[in-house]
């Protein structure tokens, strides 16, 4: 019988193995609206946000690095479906909103994204669902230490 520290590196592994899956998923989904599963996540942190987020809080609201995030920003900054805004609380770090070219093309993405998840869900318990939420937020609580 495995320990729990175990099974914990089993999820681990798996969560690898569904990341990569998801941004391919992501990337097919994405395809035809100027988008990239990077340019998702980054759309999807701003819009997820109650207010109007910094470079640096997109990062950390996707777990990725703030240099990452900025290079790909300042891309979609440039394609026009983000724009900066001057930030009241810091000189430099500028807050970034979606443009609404940025919005339509999200909306869309959404649309698909909702079909796509539906059909995903299929065959899968509600239960076991929530339950697998549960979990990875829970080891996400702990890596986020």
């Amino acid at each position: 019988m495995d320990t729990n520290g175990e099974v914990f590196t089993k999820i681990a592994l798996e969560i690898f193995k569904v990341s990569g899956l998801l941004n391919a998923e992501g990337d097919k989904l994405t395809e035809g609206l100027g988008l990239s599963s990077a340019r998702w996540k980054v759309m999807g942190a701003i819009e997820k946000s109650d207010a109007l987020v910094t470079v640096s809080q997109i990062a950390r609201i996707m777990g990725q690095s703030r240099q990452a995030t900025q290079r790909v920003t300042d891309i979609m900054v440039k394609d026009g479906l983000l724009t900066w805004l001057d930030n009241p609380n810091h000189k430099k770090a500028k807050l970034v909103n979606m443009t609404e070219k940025g919005k339509e093309a999200y909306s869309l993405l959404d649309k698909k994204q909702e079909v796509w998840a539906e059909i995903g869900a299929e065959g899968i318990d509600r239960d076991e669902l929530d339950k697998a939420l549960i979990t990875l937020k829970k080891m996400a609580s702990f890596l986020d230490k």
